[in-house]
């Protein structure tokens, strides 16, 4: 008998057909012999329309009440899911994120997961029941607020029930039958991967492959948690996320696939002096405003002024308060000009494989030459190539790379939903 954790994402609960479709899949696993834990997000747009309404009644919510708000979107497809496994005769018995023991920190919106305490879940489990938790949600310790987890965070919620309970795999139900060589609305040849390191599935997570969360992949790694992720409209067995790169044998190592991001912003900074501490200077107001950044370029000085610029990426969400903080140092300091572009994308090139093959960026930059596509910025780990690029560009950016390195399956990819969650 295994202990399996099955979340499912908003299209997969999107109206009662699906709840009931969900509950079947449920019940057949618990009757082939398994224990089973259910997680849960929100039904289809549910959390987009609660934003919505909550904007309507204050267009500056106090974080503590959207928190609550937020989250009943998730206790409610919980206790419908509960209720349908209730129908075919198997018990069930629904939990919050707090009643869970889902322990965060006290960050209202984005918290993040300290500790899970599941002795609720174990005892049903122990009991015979289905076990389902509303994931995106947990509850800080000192405070006794409930918290949220920000997008994504049902991936997590499962992850981190998963390695809380010894569970035998997390298994991630969207709208897609696994993880793809690239996302198949763009690339309509995409082909599903049968296997993913830990290593690959961070890179393209955090490239921009919508499919699985970040911070639920690096919860997964680090608590040596399989992963697979399967769609609910379908019985495909998916893509198993496992094991590290140094697991997977030279001859069998391939690139991965292509993930593209349209939703980062570029940000230039002119007229730095090129000495120690000022590039710490920029960095350090951007981490006090608690933005991140991703990819990072500094110009060589000029010889006859030994002034440089720096260039570096951030989400376009933060874009406006990363200008206003810069501007307000770049005065103080005495720098030159700022230039802002939110019109760019990532294309990201990913595969254990390309630490040994050479000319993996020869090739990944001549796809891009014979497509008419410049390259803004680019950087390289030892499993992934990333370009900077214009946004309209980036679609086709993607076919070029997918098509050089031959990822495609030869046939059309099955997207069953839409949302790619």
């Amino acid at each position: 008998m295994a202990l399996i954790v099955q979340k499912y994402g908003g299209s997969s609960l999107e109206t009662a057909e699906r709840i009931r479709a969900v509950a079947k899949r449920v019940v057949e696993t618990r009757k082939a012999g398994n224990d089973v834990v259910v997680v849960c997000s929100a039904m289809g747009d549910t959390t987009d329309e609660l934003l919505d309404l909550a904007a309507q009644v204050n267009p500056t919510p106090p974080p503590r009440e959207m928190d609550m708000l937020l989250s009943a979107g998730e206790r409610i497809s919980n206790s419908l899911v509960a209720m349908a496994v209730a129908s075919h005769g198997v018990d069930a018995r629904s939990f919050t994120g707090s009643q869970a023991g889902v322990i965060t920190t006290e960050r209202h919106g984005n918290a993040r997961i300290i500790e899970v305490t599941p002795g609720r879940v174990k005892e049903a489990i122990d009991a015979g029941k289905v076990a389902i938790v509303a994931g995106f949600q947990g509850v800080n310790r000192d405070s006794k607020d409930v918290t949220t987890l920000g997008r994504g965070g049902s991936d997590t919620t499962a992850v981190a029930l998963a390695a809380a309970l010894g569970a035998d795999v997390c298994e991630i139900y969207s709208d897609v039958d696994g993880v793809y060589s690239a996302d198949p609305r763009i690339v309509p040849d995409a082909k599903k991967l049968d296997k993913l390191c830990f290593e690959e599935m961070l890179e393209l997570a955090a490239s921009g492959s919508k499919i699985l969360v970040l911070r639920s992949v690096e919860y997964a790694r680090a608590f040596n948690v399989p992963m697979r992720v399967r769609s609910s409209y379908s019985n495909d067995p998916g893509t198993l996320v496992t094991g590290a790169m140094e697991d997977i044998p030279m001859e069998e190592a391939v690139l991965a696939g292509v993930a593209t991001d349209d939703s980062e912003a570029k940000i230039t900074v002119s007229g730095i002096p090129d000495v120690p501490g000022e590039a710490a200077k920029l960095f350090r107001v951007l981490a006090d405003a608690e933005i991140n950044i991703d990819m990072v370029l500094q110009n060589p000085s000029s010889l006859h002024d030994n002034i440089t610029d720096i260039t570096f990426t951030l989400p376009k969400a933060d874009g406006p308060r990363g200008l206003e903080a810069l501007r307000e140092l770049a005065q103080t300091e005495g720098w030159g000009d700022i230039a802002y572009n939110d019109k760019i994308a990532k294309v990201t090139l990913v595969g254990a494989g390309m630490k040994s093959h050479p000319g993996v960026t020869a090739d990944f930059t001549q796809a891009l030459r014979d497509n008419g596509i410049n390259i803004g910025m680019m950087n390289t780990s030892e499993i992934r190539i990333t370009a900077v690029i214009e946004q309209e560009k980036m679609e086709d950016a993607a076919r070029a790379i997918h098509e050089k390195f031959n990822l495609g399956g030869g046939e059309a990819a099955v997207v069953y939903a839409g949302t790619g969650r």
